[in-house]
């Protein structure tokens, strides 16, 4: 039998050839899926370059394409014979280790499961090992693992044991050999490579051609291949870092104590190929380096080194940090590619080319500096009016949003004082508002004007407030959009409050942070063909995030799903989208009503805000519509109040609802400086006492639910403090934390809404039904470590 699909054979056996066999073209096999189910057929096509085969399972009349991302293994149960090549003479009188006839081979998949087998051979290829495992006789069968499946693999004795059991080496030399290895490991970086000395641009991009032809490895791949970290290491890591997946795994690994930082270095330059740079040598390209922000090249420590036409090599400590990354390929919209330096050379080069870095925002000393040659000291000494179009105040605007974007605030504030006082300038971060500067008073109305020309506003009304919307790309560096808002003051001045919309494109429903019954109910009531769904909570707590998550989760091509909106702040592919214009009477009520006669399935609605939209929402609704929208309320129960008290009919109301979701955002603890302790007996009592009061919960009955479910060590409660750090600015606090709750509309709730029932008497039934409130929620997460009581006592 010839070998199919061109499969390759292990180095030094050739295949015994079988005159009567015959080939019918098909060669059976077992393939088994990722999800563990085996499926026993025949193989018809097997394209490696392509990363597919073709496949007929037994009894099947159509073909099957299988990708090897969805692929554990496949083995041909046609099994072959391999004879051992014989080598020249010339080869067999060397003293070298031969090479053995039955290998032990362990494979370690990356789901936990491993295969220990016998094989006399094997080949290595970047999609995956080809074995050669033992089968009766001289016969083997031959067997395919993609690498997506591995996460490590031993075949054979170390080299070690080889040269040993030869007799090639004495085993004190091995020893001796191990030892300096082992202190190589552990040596600096510089000394470990005997550094390549990359100093010029030709040089870098060698190594990284270089690095392209590597096989491709993950860090923990890597660590656990070197034995400087187990499965088991591995496992915790990567746990934690799905806690927080702005950690990188590299650090967490270090300060888990599981490897030395200069370890991770040493595998990311010898296993990954990474090319390692002598900064202090190199001949930088000064225009590519002014082109990036200080900001950005001091946060991340990187610097870049030079550009093609769409890539730019970038020096840096950590060149895997994706959040690095992305900001840098973000602002200079070039792909980037990294290489290494030393931490000690990336601050000295950083501080000689951008200088210290200032410890406080000073617009003031900003402004003075940004035109050298200019005499801004003077004109700032006697006061003189600065116009919306000078180029301090361009640059000066520019830096305040890049500023509020590259820290992650959510909104700009900027707040105009009467008289000589200095405008300030706030920023809104992870739901708290914080100082950022104060700007001078005669800069006040060049600032609001510019800011208005940005957002297409009427910089001759001053007397109203009006709404716009600014595409910061057409101004400056970065792809930002802002929701503007200007707000009248007394003495006819103006305050300006810029929101920074989130990523044009929707989360998954997984990536929300709902807990698992939130998360099975939503999911259960967006999949309803029609019914009432609302989204309600204050303000900022991501309502529109949750819709557009909800309408992700179902949008399909089988399915019509229109939109109206106020601004539209997030797109999908899909979506039928229409923005609200009160001018022209293009009003949530009005669009809605047009929207039945366009044969939708689902609609979903910006807000609900006034009688005329809530009845149309039930119209829709009860005519085999789905529709969502939200409202602003305080919770769940308190919605379904307010819509009544909107004159809506009770019972149709009850007909059309499915449910109602609370939620609001809460600050989530830095989970690289949050410090665990034992909850004290009192802590567990206040706590139990919150999460029952206004309920018929006993307090007693959650505890001991709360020892079973969180306890350990004699149901000891953990919980967690901020205590802050660089990373989380001293604040304890790094980004924010979804909480929720769900009303779902329930035959006991039906009732109660046809009743006019007030909130106290829907909210017992709900929590007898199961539902938990959103400081119950809340709680529950000071238990998971994600926030604390300082955060869930003002939900």
């Amino acid at each position: 039998m010839d070998i199919d699909f061109g499969w390759p054979l292990p180095p030094h056996f050739e295949l015994v050839p079988v005159p009567s066999a015959t080939n019918n073209g098909n060669t059976p096999c077992i393939v088994t899926l990722n999800d563990g189910h085996r499926h026993a057929g025949d193989l018809l096509g097997f394209d490696p370059e392509a990363s597919i085969l073709e496949f007929r399972p037994e009894r099947a009349v159509d073909n099957l394409c299988i990708r090897f991302s969805s692929l554990r293994s496949i083995r041909l149960t046609s099994p072959i014979e391999l004879k051992k090549m014989a080598l020249p003479l010339t080869v067999e009188t060397q003293k070298n280790p031969s090479i053995p006839i039955k290998q032990r081979c362990v494979i370690f998949f990356k789901d936990g499961e491993r295969l220990v087998s016998e094989i006399v051979g094997y080949v290595p290829r970047e999609i995956g090992l080809f074995l050669f495992l033992i089968s009766a006789g001289n016969n083997v069968l031959r067997w395919f693992i993609p690498t997506e499946t591995i996460a490590s693999y031993q075949i054979g004795d170390k080299l070690g044991k080889m040269l040993i059991d030869e007799n090639i080496v004495p085993a004190d030399a091995v020893e001796a050999g191990l030892e300096k290895q082992s202190r190589l490991r552990e040596s600096k970086l510089g000394d470990y490579l005997q550094l390549e000395h990359l100093v010029t641009e030709k040089q870098v991009e060698m190594a990284l051609q270089k690095q392209k032809s590597m096989p491709r490895l993950k860090l923990g791949e890597a660590l656990i291949q070197e034995n400087l970290i187990t499965n088991e290491q591995l496992t915790q890591a990567l746990k934690r870092q799905a806690e927080d997946r702005n950690l990188h795994l590299g650090d967490i690994l270090v300060a888990m104590g599981f490897v030395t930082k200069e370890s991770i270095k040493r595998i990311l330059a010898q296993k990954l190929g990474i090319p390692f740079v002598m900064l202090p040598k190199f001949q930088f390209d000064l225009e590519l380096v002014k082109s990036v922000p200080a900001d950005i090249v001091r946060k991340y420590s990187v610097m870049p080194l030079y550009r093609t036409q769409s890539r730019m090599v970038v020096a840096m400590e950590d060149p895997l940090s994706s959040e690095a990354l992305k900001s840098l390929a973000f602002c200079s919209k070039l792909k980037i590619d990294p290489v290494m330096a030393s931490e000690e050379d990336l601050a000295a080069i950083i501080s000689k080319i951008f200088g210290r870095q200032a410890e406080r925002h000073d617009i003031a000393e900003y402004v003075s500096k940004l035109d050298e040659g200019s005499d801004i000291d003077a004109r700032l000494a006697v006061n003189e009016v600065v116009t919306e179009s000078d180029n301090t105040m361009v640059r000066l605007v520019n830096k305040i949003i890049l500023d509020a974007y590259e820290q992650g605030a959510s909104d700009i504030h900027i707040e105009v004082m009467k008289g000589n006082e200095p405008t300030r300038v706030r920023f809104r971060k992870d739901g708290v508002m914080v100082d950022y500067s104060d700007i001078p008073a005669n800069y006040r109305n060049a600032l609001i004007s510019r800011l208005k020309i940005m957002s297409r506003l009427d910089i001759s009304e001053k007397r109203r407030s009006q709404d716009g919307k600014m595409n910061f790309e057409q101004f400056g560096p970065a792809k930002i959009e802002l929701r503007v808002v200007t707000m009248p003051t007394t003495e006819g001045l103006e305050d300006i409050v810029m929101r920074i919309l989130a990523a044009p494109k929707a989360l998954s429903l997984d990536a929300l942070g709902l807990s698992p019954a939130v998360l099975e109910g939503l999911k259960k009531l967006a999949l309803k063909p029609h019914g009432l769904l609302f989204v309600c909570g204050p303000t900022g707590s991501g309502k529109t995030t949750t819709l557009h998550s909800l309408l992700s989760y179902i949008n399909t091509r089988e399915r019509k799903i229109w939109t109206v909106e106020d601004p539209i702040e997030i797109t999908q592919k899909g979506l039928r989208q229409v923005q609200v214009h009160a001018k022209i009477d293009l009003t949530f009520s009005t669009v809605l009503r047009s929207f039945l006669r366009a044969d939708p399935d689902v609609i979903m609605v910006g807000e609900t805000r006034d009688p005329e939209t809530a009845k149309t929402v039930i119209e829709a609704s009860l005519t085999g519509h789905l529709v969502f929208s939200t409202l602003h309320t305080n919770s769940a129960v308190e919605s379904v109040v307010r819509l009544l008290d909107l004159g809506l009919d009770p019972f149709n109301f009850a007909d059309a609802l499915l449910g109602v979701l609370g939620q609001r955002l809460t600050r989530r603890l830095c989970t690289a400086c949050r410090q665990s302790y034992s909850a004290e007996a009192d802590q567990v009592q206040m706590l139990a006492y919150e999460y029952c009061l206004e309920t018929e919960l006993q307090a007693d009955e959650i505890i001991a639910q709360w020892q079973k479910q969180y306890g350990h060590d004699g149901n000891t409660l953990t919980l967690y403090k901020a205590v802050g750090c660089e990373k989380c600015d001293k604040s304890g606090y790094k980004g924010r934390l979804g909480v929720h709750e769900l009303l779902l509309n329930t035959p006991s709730i039906k009732k109660r809404i046809h009743a006019r029932a007030n909130v106290p008497e829907i909210l017992q039934i709900a929590i007898g039904e199961g539902m938990r409130t959103l400081k119950q929620d809340g709680i529950d997460k000071i238990f998971q470590g994600l926030t604390d009581w300082e955060q869930v006592r003002m939900l």
